[in-house]
C-alpha cells in the first residue's frame, strides 16, 4: 500500500471517523451535528529518534513518509534494535459493527429517541435541564513496514443529561449518563434514564450534611469503577516508572499492596468504551492481571515501556485520536468480582457510608471521589441520604483496607467526559466491577 523506506522503521495510523451530536436545551434543540473525518498519524524512527506526522489529507501519506525519512538518518541494523524487534506484526480484520452501525440509523431516530427520555423530565424540582445525544463509529487501520496490516471498527453511543435541582433550601446539579455500544441496547435503558432522575430528586430534597471523619465505605460498581481507575489504573501506566528508580522500588512486581482477595484487571477485549481490539502500535489487545490476590502482578505498557523495563507487551499504547501519538493507557479497567452477596457484606456494617454515584474523581498516590449520592449505613442496611464533599484516602493504605468483594458485577460506560493524560483529553475507557468494601475512608 506504501512504499516504506529501507533502514528505517515505519508505521501509519488511519483513522475514518463518524460522529452525531445532537443536543437540546430543556425541550429546545439548540444543534444537531453529524460529522465525517479522515486523518493519519505517520511515524519514523531510525533508532536514536522518533519523526511524527499528522495529515487530514489522507492521499499524501506517501508523501508524508518521504519527508520523514529524508530526516532521518538511515540504520541498517534498524530491525535489530530492542523496539523495533519487540513490535508485533498483526495482519487481521476484525468488524463488529457492521450489522448494528450507528451511521445507518437515521438521525430522526436518534434524535426522536432523546425527545422520549427527556419527555419524562416532569418533576417541579427540577428547574432546569440540558441534553445530549452522542455517538462515534471509527474505522483504523495500521501498516508497518515490517509487515503489519490492521483494520477493525470501534464503536459508542449515549445520552447525558444535566439537571439543576431545586427543593427548598437544598440545590444541586447533577447529571445521568449511559453509554452503549449501539442504538438498541441504549433503548434498553429508557427506565434506566427514568429512575436516576427520581432517585437525584429524592436525594437532593433530603440529604443531610455528612458528620466528617473515619467511616467504613461500600462502593457500588459505579464508584468502584471511578476508584480504580484514579487510585490504581494511572499508578500502572508505566510509563511514569521508566526513568524513575523510586517508583519502581515503590512499585516492584510480587509487591503486597491488597489482600488475597482483591483483583485488578486491565481488559481491552471487552466491548464499551474501553475497546481496543489492537492498540495504536499495533499490539493484540488483551487481558492483564494488575494485581492478582493482593500482589502486584502487571503493569500497562507501550513498547516503548515493556522494553525499557524488559516486561511483556499489553497493547495499551492508544491515543486519543490521529492528531496524536500513542501514550501508555488504560483500556477497561476493574476490580474483579468477589464471591459473596452483597446482602452478606452490608450485613455485617453497624455503621458507614455507601457511595452510590460519583461526579468526579481524581488521583495518583493519594486519591479524591466527589459523591452525587451517598448513603449512611445503619444496622446492616441502607439508610437516608448525605451530602459529601469528598472522600480521599491513600493509595496503598487504601487498597490494604479492601475487605470485601461482591460476587454482584457490572461494567458500565458513560458519555460526557472520559480519562485525561498529558494534553490528551477526552479518551474512552471502561470501568467497573462489584460492591467494593473499605473498612476506612477519610469522609467530608
Amino acid at each position: 500500500m506504501y512504499i516504506f523506506p529501507r533502514d528505517l522503521y515505519v508505521d501509519v495510523r488511519i483513522e475514518e471517523s463518524f460522529d452525531t451530536h445532537i443536543r437540546f436545551k430543556q425541550l429546545k434543540l439548540q444543534s444537531q451535528k453529524v460529522r465525517k473525518e479522515k486523518g493519519a498519524f505517520i511515524r519514523v524512527f531510525d533508532g536514536e529518534r522518533w519523526y511524527y506526522s499528522s495529515t487530514t489529507n489522507t492521499e499524501h501519506v506517501q508523501e508524508q513518509i518521504d519527508t520523514l525519512a529524508a530526516m532521518a538518518k538511515p540504520n541498517p541494523d534498524i530491525l535489530s534494535h530492542p523496539i523495533v524487534a519487540a513490535f508485533e506484526v498483526n495482519r487481521e480484520s476484525v468488524f463488529r459493527y457492521e450489522a448494528d452501525s450507528v451511521t445507518d440509523i437515521p438521525l430522526q431516530e436518534k434524535q426522536d429517541f432523546l425527545v422520549k427520555i427527556i419527555r419524562q423530565i416532569e418533576d417541579e424540582a427540577i428547574v432546569n435541564h440540558s441534553s445530549y445525544y452522542v455517538d462515534n463509529k471509527t474505522i483504523k487501520s495500521f501498516y508497518s513496514s515490517k509487515g503489519a496490516a490492521i483494520t477493525y471498527d470501534q464503536q459508542t453511543c449515549g445520552i447525558r443529561i444535566g439537571l439543576d435541582i431545586v427543593a427548598g433550601e437544598n440545590k444541586d446539579q447533577v447529571s445521568v449518563s449511559k453509554g452503549a455500544v449501539n442504538l438498541p441496547e441504549l433503548m434498553g435503558y429508557e427506565g434506566y434514564f427514568r429512575e436516576e432522575i427520581a432517585k437525584n430528586i429524592a436525594f437532593v430534597r433530603s440529604a443531610e450534611p455528612v458528620v466528617p471523619g473515619e467511616y467504613a465505605v461500600l462502593l457500588s460498581p459505579e464508584a468502584t469503577g471511578v476508584f480504580t481507575h484514579e487510585s490504581f489504573g494511572h499508578k500502572s501506566e508505566s510509563d511514569f516508572m521508566v526513568g524513575d528508580e523510586t517508583m519502581r522500588a515503590e512499585w516492584a512486581l510480587g509487591k503486597q499492596v491488597g489482600r488475597e482477595l482483591l483483583q485488578i484487571i486491565d481488559d481491552g477485549t471487552l466491548l464499551g468504551n474501553g475497546y481496543v481490539p489492537f492498540d495504536d502500535e499495533g499490539t493484540r489487545g488483551r487481558k492483564t492481571d494488575i494485581i492478582a490476590k493482593g500482589l502486584l502482578a502487571g503493569r500497562l505498557h507501550s513498547t516503548a515501556t515493556s522494553v525499557a523495563l524488559d516486561e511483556g507487551l499489553t497493547g495499551n499504547a492508544r491515543a486519543v485520536n490521529f492528531e496524536f501519538e500513542p501514550i501508555v493507557r488504560m483500556t477497561t479497567t476493574y476490580i474483579d468480582k468477589g464471591t459473596r452477596p452483597l446482602k452478606d457484606i452490608l450485613a455485617e456494617m453497624d455503621s458507614g457510608i455507601y457511595l452510590e454515584t460519583l461526579k468526579h474523581g481524581s488521583g495518583m498516590s493519594t486519591f479524591t471521589l466527589a459523591p452525587a449520592r451517598a448513603y449512611k449505613i445503619e444496622g446492616g442496611k441502607i439508610a437516608g441520604p448525605v451530602k459529601i464533599s469528598v472522600v480521599t484516602g491513600d493509595v496503598f493504605t487504601t487498597l490494604q483496607e479492601v475487605d470485601a468483594i461482591s460476587e454482584e458485577f457490572e461494567l458500565t460506560s458513560f458519555v460526557g467526559g472520559g480519562c485525561g493524560k498529558m494534553e490528551q483529553f477526552p479518551l474512552p475507557v471502561g470501568f467497573g466491577g462489584p460492591y467494593t468494601r473499605v473498612r476506612k475512608l477519610q469522609v467530608q
